[in-house]
């Protein structure tokens, strides 16, 4: 058998794996974890019913219920904050590297256009989502402290 074939399907065999039985596996176990969460809150309200009939199942339900916690308008604005500095930084970063590469002119001028626009489409993200924690913060400093003073009544 020919090397290369072997290669090339071996290729396929795990583009296909990673392409269709990845999501699938992952859909099923989350899917599992769902059930047996469900599974394990029904035996504790069966055995909390068999030791106290009288006991209101509504209320023992949203007690156990998970709580998702909410995320706070700062540690939104700061998620922006940090995803913008990465991106842009990485945007930079191919785009410094490319004008490297021109100066030593021994790449592809297709090649230096299509990373130049990559770099720059890049660049240009990473600073809208900056300029939007900027302005996020300002027109949300009312609702942080607001929240902020909530939180700390609670505390």
């Amino acid at each position: 058998m020919n090397y290369v074939v072997l290669m090339e399907s071996i290729v396929k065999v795990i583009a296909i794996i990673c392409g269709i039985g990845l999501p699938i596996l992952i859909v099923w176990l989350d899917n599992r974890k769902k059930i047996n969460d469900t599974n394990q809150r029904t035996q504790i309200v069966l055995a909390a019913l068999e030791k106290n009939p009288n006991l209101d199942v509504e209320e023992l339900i949203k007690k156990m219920a998970p709580t998702q916690k909410k995320k706070l308008l700062k540690e939104k604005l700061l998620t922006k904050l940090l995803w913008g500095g990465i991106i842009a930084f990485v945007g930079f970063s191919i785009f410094a590297s490319n004008l490297w590469l021109d100066y030593l002119g021994g790449a592809d001028p297709e090649m230096l256009f299509l990373l130049y626009a990559i770099g720059g489409i890049l660049f240009g993200i990473g600073l809208a989502f900056i300029i939007n924690y900027y302005v996020g913060k300002r027109l949300l400093a009312k609702e942080i402290e607001a929240e902020q003073a909530k939180l700390s009544e609670q505390a």
